[in-house]
């Protein structure tokens, strides 16, 4: 792509770099937590690409600094394409704006604005204040996409809550006797590998817990990465809800040498691991859970879970987005429903969803929903 004076090749020439900018950010979706991705692509007065970086992992250097050692002396007058708003403060790394000030950057072209209140704004002002001329919101959509759990935890307090259900044509999660393995086929299983490497937590209740004794681990074989940044697979932290403290202590939660926390009623005597709450009428205020997840820098929270506390979940609002992968199957009248929710008395008391993404995954079918924030009860 050439230079021109012509506005409208100049907003071309700002969305071509910073869409390979957004895909550079990708890279680290697997690794950055709890920071967010972010990407950075230098390119000089001949619009040609001299440096590029993205954020691989919390305390390593930022996506500018790796751009800038790229870039070099090239660097000097040159146009930084961002997929965050550089921060302006002294973290576990000097300040980005800073880096692109001393390397004599001469515009900076910025995705969205970073929605940590440490940064936010801060960084675009250091940047004009220092004459450097700044451009933003250039696919801002893409890259809030590319960061929900980071944006939903600096806004609100909270994480950004999936919860995964496999279920039959006929909405089921298993047979009357409890028989749910397998529902769904292996490339479903894969991608829902792939959910818990992007995911900060993964969730689930102790009926589930008690039932399939699972791992909620990433494995790495089955997973299937076609790339991944570092030799060793991040693995999520696992929140078990067990109120009465019933599951036993051999499980592979509690054995496995990889960290679980075990949500538990404050009546209740705690140990390492344990996090007590308040709980009334025998629940969970599920609001407190996440928001204390969220003040342990969780990001994202995945949840595995059977229906109890999928529909707790759902009825009481704390569910971001619903991943169901339903399989070319009919499991029958008395089989297990996928959610357990109230017998709602009229139309508008009911859960809405807005399908945000369909996809064939193997033999199955991939539907994502966002939730609705709010309803009638």
């Amino acid at each position: 792509m050439s230079t021109s004076s012509d506005p409208s090749v100049s907003i071309e020439n700002d969305y071509f770099w910073m869409a390979k900018a957004l895909r550079l950010a990708e890279k680290g979706r697997y690794t950055t937590s709890p920071n967010p991705n972010v990407g950075c692509i230098i390119v000089d007065s001949n619009n040609q690409k001299v440096g590029e970086g993205y954020h691989l992992q919390a305390g390593s250097p930022h996506a500018e600094v790796h751009a800038l050692r790229q870039a070099g002396d090239k660097a000097r007058g040159a146009t930084a394409y961002v997929t965050l708003e550089p921060c302006s403060h002294f973290g576990r790394t000097p300040p980005c704006a800073q880096a692109l000030i001393n390397a004599d950057i001469a515009r900076v072209v910025v995705a969205m604005t970073d929605p940590n209140p440490k940064v936010s704004g801060q960084g675009i002002a250091m940047l004009q204040n220092a004459g450097i001329e700044v451009t933003s919101d250039v696919m801002a959509a893409q890259a809030a996409a590319l960061n929900a759990g980071f944006i939903k935890r600096m806004v609100t307090g909270k994480p950004w809550v999936s919860v995964k259900l496999a279920i039959s044509l006929d909405g089921k999660i298993a047979l009357s006797n409890g028989q749910s393995q397998w529902i769904t086929g292996p490339h479903a299983r894969r991608d829902v590998q792939r959910y818990r490497a992007l995911s900060c937590a993964v969730m689930t209740g102790s009926g589930t817990a008690l039932a399939d004794d699972p791992s909620l681990l990433v494995r790495p074989a089955q997973a299937a990465f076609s790339s991944y940044p570092l030799d060793k697979v991040r693995q999520p932290v696992r929140v078990v809800l067990d109120r009465d403290k019933t599951l036993p202590d051999d499980l592979q939660l509690f054995t496995d040498g990889f960290a679980t926390w075990r949500i538990v009623s404050d009546k209740h005597e705690h140990s390492a691991g344990d996090l007590p709450f308040v709980t009334n009428e025998k629940r969970f205020n599920l609001s407190d859970v996440l928001q204390t997840l969220a003040t342990k820098n969780i990001n994202r929270v995945f949840v595995e879970a059977g229906p109890g506390l999928a529909g707790e979940l759902l009825e009481a609002g704390e569910v971001d987005e619903l991943i169901i992968y339903q399989a070319p199957k009919i499991l029958g009248n008395n089989a297990r429903s996928m959610v357990k929710l109230p017998d709602f008395a009229s139309l508008d008391q009911v859960v809405n969803l807005t399908l945000h993404q369909q996809s064939q995954v193997g033999e199955d079918l991939k539907l994502v929903f966002h939730v609705a924030t709010t309803r009638k009860n």
